[in-house]
């Protein structure tokens, strides 16, 4: 896997962020939400990956200490899941300490390409449906027993602490 550390404002990460369909405010130079991050950027496929974990004033589910994975964005390149599974990794290798949620992610299937399974990406994965938000995204989560074991990224060594 090529995924490389990147941070909340890393401009070649921009337009990714902003072809994401969860984007609020399109051009803005941060495109993560409150509270710790981890930003991956793959600039061979393209892709962006976030993982958040938000500050508990923020949580509105009823996931609330899990991670969140905020921002998956692939425009080509490797298989979904293939990727998904190194950024979990990649994620255990920044934050070692697991949440006994482990991470979740929502999909709004009107704004994904029409498949019988939304999430599908996620299922292969390992992420499990687990039911929907109150605003109807598909929710899923991956267990901390069923995550990848931590992986350093690529080039991490000497990296700078984007949190």
């Amino acid at each position: 896997m090529s995924w490389r550390i990147s941070d909340r404002a890393d401009p070649a990460a921009l337009p990714l962020a902003d072809r994401h369909y969860n984007r609020q405010k399109i051009g803005s130079p941060q495109f993560v939400p409150p509270g710790a991050c981890f930003v991956l950027m793959d600039d061979e496929a393209p892709a962006l990956w976030v993982s958040s974990h938000p500050k508990p004033e923020f949580v509105l589910h009823e996931w609330g200490g899990a991670w969140m994975n905020t921002t998956f964005r692939r425009e080509g390149g490797r298989r979904a899941s293939e990727m998904i599974r190194a950024a979990v990794a990649h994620t255990r290798w920044k934050w070692p300490n697991v949440p006994e949620l482990g991470m979740v992610t929502f999909v709004d299937a009107d704004k994904t390409a029409p498949k019988d399974k939304p999430g599908w990406c996620y299922r292969k994965a390992g992420f499990k449906h687990i039911g929907f938000t109150k605003g109807g995204l598909w929710a899923f989560q991956l267990l901390p027993a069923d995550m990848p074991e931590a992986a350093e990224p690529e080039g991490a060594q000497g990296a700078l602490d984007f949190a």
